[in-house]
C-alpha cells in the first residue's frame, strides 16, 4: 500500500475518532478478521448473517491498527492504547470513499471491465496483452461488487502501471459507484444480454446500468465496445473517445478476420479502420466469443501505445481463471468446466466451444441461469432449443426449469433430468463413455464444481 495518514483516513471516510491511537505506516485493509495482517486498518461489515462490528476487538488484537466502525457493540476500554477506532455513518460507504480516496493516491491508468458476459474472461486477456510492456494487477477471482472493488484496489501501489479492474452490478446505480471509486481512466463494455434482467427489466435498462461505467469520463477518456452486440452497435455521438471492434459488424476501429477456431485455441487477423492488417493472433483459449474479447483487449492495448507485436508476445502469459471454459483431458474423457456461472449468451458459448471439441458423444450438463426473472422459462427453453439445432447428444439437467429445458430440446430419448448434483453423479458413474466430451455449467450457486471433481475422479 501506498502511505496513508490517521488523519487522511478519517477525513475520507467522514468519521469521527472514538479513540486515538498510535500512528502507523498502515500496510493492508481488510473486513474479514480470518485474514487480518498486522499494521491493517479493519473496516467492519454488517452481512445478513454477521455483524462485523461484533468483531472488531478481535481485529484489533489480530494486528489491526485502525478499526472503523458504525455501530458501538462492545467496549471501547477494550482496544489497546495502540489502536484507533473510528465511528462513521456506514461501514459499506466508508469502505468506498476510503478506497475512493487512496485511488487519487495513485498515478497509474485504470482499465474498467463490465459487460453482462465475459468480463473476467476480457480481464485476463487483457493483462496478459498488456503484460509485455507494463506491470500490470488484476481483479483477482470475483472481487467485482462495492465490497470486492475496494478491497482490490488497496491492494495497488504506485509500482504497477496499470490495473485492469472488473466491474459487476445487479441493479442501477452500483456500476455508478464502482466508478466513483476506481476512476477508470478506459472502460469496456463487453456485451448487453439478460443477465440481471430479472431486477433492471429490459435490455435497455441493462445497457443504461452498464454505461454507468463513464459517469465520470471527461473527453480524454475512452470506452472500448463488441459492435456485434445489437444494442452497443447503435452507441454515436458520446462525449469522450469511442472505439468500437467486431467480427462481423462494419464501420468498427478493429476487426478480426481469417478466424480459425480450434479445440483449444483461436487464430485470427485484425484489421483497423485505415486498412493496416496485424500478424497472425494465437490464443491459447477457445470459442469464438474470445476472438470478441481479445479484439477489447487489442483495442485497449493500441490506446496504451503497445504494437501488435508486443500484444502478440503478451498474450502468451494469459492466466485464465478457473472454473471458467477450463478444458480438462483424462484418460476416458474430456470435460469442460464452466461451472462458475451461466447467463443465455454464455450458456450458448459452451455449447459452441463443446461442439468443436474432437470426441464422441457430445454430453451438455446443464443447470439453471438466475436473475432472469420474468423471462427464465422461455429462456431456459430457447437453450434447449439450442442444443438440439446444434445435435448434443445427450442433454442432462437441473434445477428448478429443468421442464423449460426438456420442453426445448424435444427429444426426451436424448435428455434425463435429475434433482441434485448427487444424482447426476450417480449416474455419470455408469453413463460415461470413452472420448464423450461433457460440458458442466450452470450458475454459481448450483455448485456444479461438485460435478466437476466427480468426473475427474472417474477420468483419473
Amino acid at each position: 500500500m501506498e502511505k496513508l495518514t490517521l488523519k487522511e483516513i478519517i477525513q475520507a471516510v467522514d468519521g469521527e475518532f472514538l479513540k486515538e491511537g498510535k500512528e502507523v505506516v498502515y500496510e493492508a485493509v481488510s473486513t474479514d478478521t480470518r485474514s487480518i495482517e498486522k499494521n491493517s486498518i479493519f473496516i467492519a461489515l454488517r452481512g445478513s448473517n454477521f455483524n462485523g462490528n461484533d468483531y472488531a476487538v478481535e481485529a484489533s488484537k489480530k494486528g489491526a491498527q485502525v478499526c472503523i466502525i458504525d455501530e458501538i457493540t462492545f467496549r471501547v476500554e477494550d482496544f489497546s492504547d495502540e489502536v484507533s477506532v473510528i465511528k462513521v455513518k456506514d461501514t459499506k460507504q466508508a469502505l468506498l470513499s476510503l478506497a475512493e480516496y487512496y485511488r487519487s493516491k495513485l498515478s497509474i491508468k485504470v482499465i474498467g471491465i463490465t459487460g453482462s458476459t465475459g468480463k473476467t474472461s476480457t480481464k485476463d486477456i487483457v493483462a496478459a496483452v498488456l503484460s509485455s510492456k507494463y506491470k500490470v494487477f488484476k481483479t483477482k477471482g470475483n472481487f467485482n461488487n462495492e465490497i470486492g472493488l475496494p478491497l482490490m484496489i488497496f491492494k495497488l501501489d504506485n509500482e504497477y502501471d496499470v490495473a485492469v479492474l472488473e466491474m459487476g452490478m445487479s441493479n442501477f446505480g452500483e456500476i455508478h459507484n464502482l466508478a466513483k471509486t476506481a476512476k477508470p481512466d478506459i472502460a469496456i463494455i463487453t456485451n448487453i444480454g439478460v443477465s440481471h434482467i430479472e431486477y433492471l427489466k429490459s435490455r435497455e435498462n441493462i445497457l443504461k446500468a452498464k454505461l454507468e461505467i463513464t459517469d465520470f469520463f471527461e473527453s480524454n477518456n475512452s470506452l472500448i465496445i463488441n459492435s456485434d452486440n445489437d444494442l452497443l452497435k447503435e452507441l454515436n455521438n458520446l462525449t469522450f473517445n469511442l472505439i468500437k471492434i467486431g467480427t462481423e459488424a462494419e464501420n468498427v476501429d478493429f476487426k478480426a478476420d481469417e478466424i480459425v477456431l480450434k479445440e483449444d485455441s483461436i487464430n485470427f487477423r485484425i484489421t483497423d479502420k485505415h486498412g493496416f492488417e496485424s500478424p497472425e493472433f494465437t490464443v491459447n483459449i477457445p470459442g469464438k466469443h474470445n476472438v470478441l474479447n481479445t479484439l477489447l483487449a487489442v483495442a485497449c492495448g493500441k490506446l496504451l501505445g503497445l504494437s501488435y507485436e508486443q500484444m502478440i508476445e503478451g498474450v502468451k502469459n494469459l492466466e485464465f481463471t478457473s472454473m471458467r471454459l477450463d478444458i480438462v483431458k483424462g484418460s476416458k474423457f474430456t470435460i469442460i468446466d464452466d461451472s462458475y456461472n451461466a447467463s443465455p449468451d454464455s450458456m450458448k458459448a459452451a455449447i459452441d466451444v463443446l461442439l468443436n471439441l474432437k470426441g464422441n458423444r457430445k454430453i451438455a450438463i446443464l443447470g439453471t441461469m438466475k436473475e432472469l426473472g420474468n423471462m427464465s422459462y422461455e429462456l431456459h427453453k430457447d437453450i434447449g432449443r439450442y442444443a438440439k439445432e446444434k445435435d448434443i447428444d445427450l442433454l442432462i439437467v437441473s434445477g428448478e426449469f429443468t421442464e423449460a429445458y426438456i420442453k426445448g430440446f424435444e427429444d426426451t430419448k436424448k435428455v434425463f433430468s435429475f434433482q441434485d448434483n448427487e444424482r447426476i453423479c450417480d449416474f455419470l458413474k455408469n453413463g460415461t463413455e470413452k472420448e464423450d466430451v461433457i460440458l458442466v455449467k450452470a450458475s454459481r450457486s448450483m455448485k456444479f464444481e461438485k460435478i466437476v471433481n466427480n468426473l475427474k475422479v472417474i477420468n483419473s
